[in-house]
């Protein structure tokens, strides 16, 4: 009996000293996180219509150097593991020449995607616009819808197209809605089918997308029917293109909860101020 209880003790003492050691890695590795400070990883969309790649810079005390290699083709995503800190410049060229220069303001003190995209400023100036937002750490997915499309006909049917999300063919519901454009909205992980639909209702563009938890996408209508030059038809660009490695995300029927596939969240918000065009 005295021996049960001496074997006993010493499994609790284990216990505890496993829960113990477990206690003081977690609270290590939470001290060394608050040490290295927040994650802020870059992410550009090159939503310009345009034969010539972009390549990207960063700016600092130390110079000047490239981050994109290769530059990166017309309706592309990419994301970039250079540490960014407030007060560095972010140049973009095509080729030689400079699109435009942004510098970072004020970053969030939380893990976070600072999202920069470029597109055309509209159909008569060939100048480059930027739209940035930054995504915020959150459990649920995160899209950001931005319409880049120019045409030279505000009131065309082109013009008025929309961008809906819903559930893929196989899949045992048939739900459908239309994602604000210029916001961001909230997702539950699952298999979806993004559709660029015109004014009469015709498809003009769609492409799947699969999303995770925590995940955060971005879904842009770009083209541009210009008043002089060629034209690119709309169409739609959508990151990240692969589904997310580990096969975790459910179909769509099975991934959300409710009736309603979207919640809308916030709009944009601008994280980075503009500077002078070089």
């Amino acid at each position: 009996m005295l021996k049960a209880i001496i074997l006993a003790a010493w499994a609790v003492a284990g216990v505890a000293g496993h829960a113990k050691l477990r206690l003081q890695g977690e609270r290590a590795a939470q001290l060394q996180k608050e040490q290295e400070g927040p994650k802020h990883r870059l992410r550009v969309c090159n939503a310009y219509p345009y034969m010539t790649s972009l390549n990207v810079f960063i700016g600092r005390s130390t110079g000047l150097h490239r981050i994109t290699t290769p530059a990166m083709a017309y309706k592309t995503c990419r994301e970039f593991d250079e540490k960014i800190e407030a007060g560095d410049k972010i140049d973009f060229r095509f080729q030689e020449a400079s699109a435009g220069t942004f510098v970072v303001g004020d970053l969030p003190n939380t893990d976070a995607v600072l999202m920069l995209v470029a597109f055309r400023h509209s159909s008569k100036s060939t100048a480059v616009a930027f739209e940035s937002h930054v995504f915020a750490n959150l459990m649920n997915a995160q899209i950001a819808v931005l319409d880049t499309y120019k045409s030279k006909d505000s009131k065309s049917k082109e013009f008025k197209s929309e961008i809906k999300i819903q559930d893929l063919e196989d899949a045992t519901t048939s739900r459908s809605e239309s994602l604000p454009l210029n916001s961001v909205v909230a997702l539950n992980a699952g298999k979806y089918e993004i559709v660029l639909a015109g004014s009469d209702g015709a498809t003009k563009s769609h492409t799947n997308l699969t999303v995770e938890n925590r995940q955060s996408c971005v879904v842009i209508r770009c083209g541009v029917e210009p008043e002089q030059g060629r034209a690119y038809a709309q169409e739609l660009m959508v990151y990240p293109v692969n589904p997310p490695s580990g096969g975790s995300a459910k179909s769509s029927a099975r991934g959300c909860i409710g009736s309603s596939l979207t919640a809308l969240l916030a709009t944009f918000a601008v994280i980075f101020s503009a500077g002078a065009a070089a």
